[in-house]
Parts: C-alpha cells; structure tokens; sequence
C-alpha cells in the first residue's frame, strides 16, 4: 500500500494521508484567528506553518480541517521517533501506572538512575568513563548557560569563542553566542558578554574565499594564531563553543578534519570544547551524536530536544576535571520531569535495538540522491548538504552575480514559496540560514524509503510551482 493512500490506525479514528492530487487553500480558522489576536507577536511557526493541529501519529499530523500532513520538522527535531510513538507512550502510561513522582526537583529515583546509565551507555567510552551530568531547566537555551557557568567557574576565565551561524538558543547569555544578528539587535547590549566570533567552515560560502582543504586549513590556522598570538586582542577563552551540523544556520555539517583540527587546537590551549548536539543528537546525524564523525572527545556535550522522547528535559554532560562548581550553582525547577526521563530512556533504547543510527543514515542518502537528481532540472538548488536526517538545501538566483567561489547568491524569495507550495500539497518543512535562503529537512527517524520517495515527490512538484517549471 502507498505512503500517499495508507491509513494510520489510532484508537480514536483513522488518519488519512491525503492523495496526490490533493491542493490544500489556507484560510484562517477561528483557532488561527483567536491565536493571531491573543499570542504575542513574537509567535514565530504559525505565521510560515499556519495549522490547527489536532491530531498526530508517527510522520502524519491532522489539522482541524481534517486535512493530513507529512510533517518533516518533527518539532525542530525533538521527535526522533516521530508522534506518539508507542514505546513513548508505554513509558509515559506507566510512570502514570505505577503513581511515581512526576516532579522531583534533584532528588533521585530509580526512572532517573536508569535514565543517566540509559544515556551513559550511547555517549564514546572515553566520555563515559569520566562523565558527569547535570539536570538543567527543560531547555536547550538552559543546558547552555549551565555549560557557560561551568567551563567559567572550572577554567578561572570569562571569554568563549563561538562561530558565525550559531544557535543555543534565546536566552540573553546564549543569545550572546548566536551569529544571527536579527535577534540581538533590538536589545542592545546583551547580558553576557566576552563572546568574540570565529568563522565557522562553510564549505559553499567559504569566508576565505578558498573552499575545499585549502578553506579548512585557513580556518585552522586563523584559530590557533588567534589562540597563541600575544598579539591577537582577545584573552584566552574558558570555552569554544561549537555545532558539528549547524542547524538553524543552514544546515551546515562541519568538516570532520576540521573538527579533529579543533580538538587538538583547544586541548593544546587548555580550553574546553563545549558541542552543542541539541538538534543534531540521538542518531539525527547518522551517528548517535554529529561528533562522533569526526571520532573526537569533547569536554561538554549539551543535550535537549530528542532526549526527552518528546518531553521537556535537558542536560549537560561533562568531562570531570570540570567539576569545581559548588552546590547549587544551576538549579531550575523542573529538572526533575520523571516522564520525560522515562520516555527518553524508552528512545534510546529503541534507537539501539532497532539500529536507527545506520537507518537514518540510509534514508538521509536516499533523500540526497532524490534531491540531486532534481538539481539537474532545478539550477535553483544550489547546495544539497547535512549528515542523516538532518538535510539542507540552499537555494540560489541562477541568474545572480556569483560570488569568489562562482556560486550564485541565495534566493531569499524563493524559499518561503516553496516551502508554502510544499504546505498546499501536503508536506510540512522549514526554513534556515542565511538570508532564509535554505529549505530544511528534520523528518522523525523512522522514516520509511517510501516515504522519503513522497517527501521528494512532493517536494519536486512544488519547487516546480514555484519557480514557474509546471
């Protein structure tokens, strides 16, 4: 049976995933309406992804209007196995069940214990066997500012270096991180600051203007120059901060010599090398964690977003030589969600048993191979990159002056019809980097072949339809 005609069984009704031929028209509802005139004005989703959800299993969710979509951002990639996954919701019905504690503060239990060795037992052998964790606020943004509070309390200094293209989040000190300028500049001043700029290895639009191996290893040495110079202006830092995929920047993978590179720089320097797997962790990337591609051991590891099976939670994990900071140097009240722990145990469990990493990292190719075939039709893809799931396309104005590398620029307007053209057939992506310029592909994990077809299918007629090839 085709993607495009199965059926979704709940125990409340059936989802349908709607025909091909179907054009979906977008009026606004009065739930729309009612959240248009209440939310604030910062509500950023519904403007770009206007929808009444009602329903959703797995890759499909249902609107008010009945109407059924693919949904290929998975709540920005908290949704490794898709929506109401069952082993997530036997791990939730029975914290329920058994009348444990759903909110614990710090204090222990045995959902938690088994949680910590649950996520113990991914992490590489040498981080295991010095880790240490801490429960922080049920956000990636919070996670970020323990980690910036714990590499400045451990290492005695305040500056950290972070890339152009970044996001930890909004908070005021992770804000400060952020290489997006949009967000910061109505506020001025930020709260944190001796955050200083290093360029991130952006292979298509390399700030060097070289590309390739020569573009990586001036990076490099701009960064160790930067490090060691007396002479360089900026003190040295208690922390990098790095994505080894950037996400909401575009989609960007880091290449892997780089990131061994920037190990080996920061080690010798005595800095620590916070990764920001956020987005890109629990087999997103075709490994169960994005540095793992490069077979490095960073000294922090922020975790958020698919950790809690779809719950809030998040954490840090670190190296124990950082380990200085005293009794209730980061604390938050809900650290202790027990069914978001139960459930994330529940994930990772079934992203070993069930090989997700190697899965993911087959659909993400097949995917790509998809998308490169439509490149030969489409010179308005530019780009096709990311690692596994976690994919990217960066559209171009053909007809654009090109830049030093002789790649045309980004196609900014492009890029919001397409992805509306994708919404009126029946497929649900968002946009990043640069300019907005760059279509993103985050689909639950379990993914099948068929459906990665359907994603293409759908996604090739509506880049058609907006740019005028039908």
């Amino acid at each position: 049976m085709s993607v495009a005609t199965s059926l979704i069984e709940e125990s409340s009704g059936r989802i349908t995933a709607a025909p091909a031929e179907t054009l979906y028209q977008f009026n606004e509802s009065p739930l729309l309406a009612r959240q248009s005139q209440q939310e604030s004005n910062a509500r950023s989703y519904p403007r770009r992804i206007p929808l009444a959800l009602k329903r959703a299993k797995g890759l499909y969710v249902e609107d008010v209007e009945g109407r059924t979509f693919i949904d290929c951002l998975a709540g920005a990639g908290t949704l490794a196995l898709g929506h109401n996954h069952p082993v997530v919701i036997e791990a939730i019905q029975q914290v329920l069940a058994d009348e444990l504690p759903l909110h614990t503060l710090d204090l222990t239990t045995p959902v938690k214990d088994q949680f910590v060795q649950d996520l113990f037992g991914l992490l590489p052998s040498a981080l295991a066997a010095e880790a240490k964790i801490q429960f922080c606020g049920p956000t990636g943004t919070d996670a970020v500012e323990a980690a910036l509070k714990l590499v400045r309390t451990a290492t005695g200094r305040s500056t950290v270096l972070s890339f152009s293209g970044g996001y930890h989040g909004m908070s005021q000190g992770a804000l400060s991180l952020m290489g997006s300028l949009g967000p910061k500049k109505p506020l001025g001043a930020l709260l944190s600051n001796g955050v200083q700029f290093m360029p991130f290895p952006y292979d298509y639009r390399c700030p060097f203007g070289l590309g390739g191996a020569a573009g990586i290893k001036a990076n490099l040495s701009y960064l160790e120059n930067l490090l060691n110079d007396p002479e360089a202006g900026v003190q040295l830092p208690a922390a990098v901060i790095v994505e080894a995929v950037q996400g909401e920047g575009g989609v960007i993978p880091a290449d892997v010599e780089w990131l061994r590179g920037l190990r080996r720089i920061t080690e010798k320097a005595g800095v620590a090398l916070i990764v920001d797997e956020i987005q890109s962790g629990f087999a997103r990337t075709g490994k169960m964690f994005a540095f793992e591609h490069a077979g490095i051991v960073p000294d922090v590891v922020v975790l958020s977003k698919a950790i809690g099976g779809s719950l809030p939670l998040a954490v840090v994990v670190y190296r124990d030589w950082l380990d200085t900071w005293q009794p209730g140097a980061h604390a938050g009240t809900f650290r202790g969600n027990q069914m978001a722990m139960a459930a994330g145990s529940a994930v990772m469990r079934y992203l070993l048993e069930h090989k997700v990493c190697e899965h993911a990292a087959a659909m993400g190719e097949r995917l790509r191979e998809h998308l490169r075939i439509l490149q030969r039709d489409f010179p308005q893809l530019g780009d096709i990159r990311g690692r596994g799931l976690m994919l990217g396309v960066e559209l171009v104005d053909p007809n654009g002056a090109p830049d030093a590398l002789g790649h045309p620029p980004a196609f900014a307007r492009l890029a919001p019809l397409v992805q509306r053209e994708c919404l009126k057939r029946g497929l649900i992506l968002e946009l990043g980097g640069r300019h907005g310029a760059v279509v993103r592909f985050l689909p639950p994990l379990v993914i099948t072949a068929a459906e990665i077809d359907r994603v293409a299918e759908i996604f090739g007629r509506a880049l058609a339809a907006a740019t005028g090839a039908e």
